[in-house]
């Protein structure tokens, strides 16, 4: 019986982003960034359902395009930067759906509060670049509720909706290489 060799895969941070989207006063939606985050996992060979996935965003890098309003998310009323500097995941097993879309399992950290989630995961292909390195791109999309992880500030519309809702999405899109 043939032993696959482990392969480690490096989040590329140049070519790769974290996002999320929240709804605001029920009518728009905000889109914010961590604009500093690292990652990668590990496989047995190159199947992707053998991996073992991490990564870390740094909570004083959220990024929303308003410095008031990213000023609140790193207070104590939603992320509390000065006390839980990152959010982290890391996963507990991996569903293969088909060649190309896994469902990755595991547990979310925010707030020092730790959830299980599941993320959906479109692997984009593989490919050897000009300068000879291994290259994949994944898109990774789920949601978390954000009062689960404790960011439950919110308040009340004159018309009675929330200014922020309670369900985040979360956007990823890494380009790995091969270490």
């Amino acid at each position: 019986m043939e032993t696959q060799t482990q392969t480690n895969w490096v989040i590329d941070v140049a070519h790769s982003e974290i996002q999320f989207k929240v709804r605001h006063m029920v009518i728009s939606t905000i889109t914010g960034y961590f604009r500093r985050f690292e990652g990668g996992f590990q496989t047995q060979g190159d199947d992707f359902s053998t991996a073992r996935v991490w990564f870390k965003a740094e909570v004083d890098s959220i990024d929303t395009n308003s410095e008031q309003r990213d000023g609140h998310l790193k207070s104590a009323d939603f992320f509390d930067a000065a006390n839980h500097h990152e959010i982290s995941f890391q996963s507990n097993s991996v569903e293969k759906k088909d060649d190309t879309n896994f469902i990755v399992h595991g547990d979310l950290t925010m707030r020092g509060v730790s959830k299980p989630v599941a993320l959906a995961v479109e692997h984009n292909g593989t490919l050897v670049d000009p300068w000879g390195m291994t290259r994949s791109g994944f898109h990774i999309n789920g949601s978390v509720n954000r009062k689960d992880f404790g960011l439950a500030w919110n308040a009340v519309t004159e018309a009675g909706g929330f200014v922020v809702a309670d369900e985040v999405k979360l956007y990823i899109n890494a380009e790995v290489t091969k270490a």
